[in-house]
């Protein structure tokens, strides 16, 4: 077991899109150069300056590539600092060479664990204790002491563990987020395509019972409508399988859509009031976007309600357009940070991409929090019947 856990350590890959640089990298720079020289203007103890000075510059700019090459720069940088150690051991000066701002390499030890490969952080981690060890060969610092600071250089890379651990625990929990969605949307897709779709081969197949005594045409015309809804049926059955990672069935269930949004709002749970609003053309909706406004005005109003604080009221407008149905949903309470934006709205992004839409949240300009969302309604010459009330 624990050679198997040292294994997959070692071959752990680097955590995916790490930003190459970003503004406060180049900040981070600027403050360190400009640490390098005021020290070195400003002090007066400082002994080897010119060495000392072009060590805080080339420590000051390697944090520029600690996310792309993180191995490579602790290799950098500890290797000046051990060569610096070894040339101080031979020409032994009066004072340790070096300036207070080469603790910038802090930020190094901290990216190495956040940004590395397993091998790497292995790699780094023998090349740091390496410096350290160099340098307490070097020093006649206590023991006590060396431990502390022993301690205090290792402690960037946990915090950088750390950061790494919850970020990959957090993405593992949106991918199942998604997966989840993916297999309501394919649950919802074929419990309402397949209802149809079944219903069409069954009047097919009648059709051709009946036809006996009509033209050869219309045998031919029932028999290609019979063939059609089967493809139709078999490739939708396929698609669900791939979804679902599983080629398990489900029953056939209407999925909630537009025509529930009335009892989901008035049901007793809902403790804000509601405004709802439905506008335009939402009659003929694919039963794969009537089920995503369901969910997406659903999770919308029961975040609000779980999450807004000192909100009295949810507006909730649904509008079908010619080409698409926007949803939105905005609350009235305080206004917030993006504290809401967790897993669900996660769900609901994914469910929307997947149906080539988008969806938005986020805290408005003066109070509560809003969702926008854009779905495509297919062709506007569907042949998708109208859903009525349940």
């Amino acid at each position: 077991m624990l050679r198997d856990d040292l294994r997959n350590f070692w071959t752990e890959p680097r955590p995916p899109d790490a930003p190459e640089r970003l503004w406060r990298d180049w900040a981070l720079v600027a403050a360190a150069l400009g640490s390098v020289m005021l020290e070195a203007t400003l002090r007066d103890d400082v002994v080897w300056r010119p060495v000392a000075v072009a060590l805080g510059v080339w420590l000051a700019v390697l944090p520029l590539w600690r996310r792309t090459r993180p191995l490579a720069m602790i290799a950098l940088a500890f290797g000046a600092i051990i060569l610096l150690q070894v040339a101080t051991v031979v020409a032994d000066p009066p004072e340790p060479v070096g300036l207070y701002s080469g603790m910038v390499v802090l930020v190094l030890v901290y990216a190495l664990p956040r940004w590395g490969s397993g091998r790497e952080v292995v790699l780094g981690g023998v090349v740091i204790l390496a410096g350290f060890a160099v340098s307490a060969a070097t020093d006649d610092t206590p023991v006590a002491e060396e431990i502390a600071g022993l301690v205090f250089l290792l402690m960037p890379a946990v915090i950088g563990a750390s950061v790494r651990f919850w970020a990959t625990a957090r993405e593992r929990q949106l991918e199942r987020m998604r997966s989840h969605e993916r297999e309501r949307l394919a649950r919802e897709l074929h419990d309402t395509v397949a209802h149809h779709v079944s219903a069409m081969v069954i009047r097919a197949q009648a059709g051709r019972v009946v036809a006996g005594a009509d033209p050869a045409a219309a045998v031919e015309a029932l028999e290609g409508v019979e063939e059609e809804g089967a493809r139709t049926l078999e490739e939708m059955r396929a698609m669900v399988a791939t979804l679902r990672d599983r080629g398990a069935g489900a029953e056939l269930a209407p999925a909630a859509g537009v025509a529930d949004l009335n009892r989901l709002l008035r049901a007793p749970g809902v403790r804000l009031r509601v405004d709802l609003g439905l506008d335009g053309d939402l009659d003929a909706l694919p039963p794969a976007v009537d089920a995503a406004v369901y969910r997406i005005v659903q999770e919308s109003v029961t975040n609000a309600m779980r999450h807004a604080v000192d909100a009295t009221e949810v507006t909730v407008r649904v509008t079908g357009e010619p080409q698409r149905v926007r949803v939105t949903v905005r609350d009235d309470g305080a206004r917030a940070g993006r504290g809401r934006d967790g897993y669900g709205l996660a769900g609901l992004r994914e469910r929307a991409a997947l149906l080539g839409g988008e969806l938005s949240a986020g805290p408005g300009a003066d109070r509560g929090w809003h969702v926008d969302a854009e779905l495509p309604r297919g062709r506007a010459d569907n042949r998708v019947h109208p859903r009525t009330g349940r």
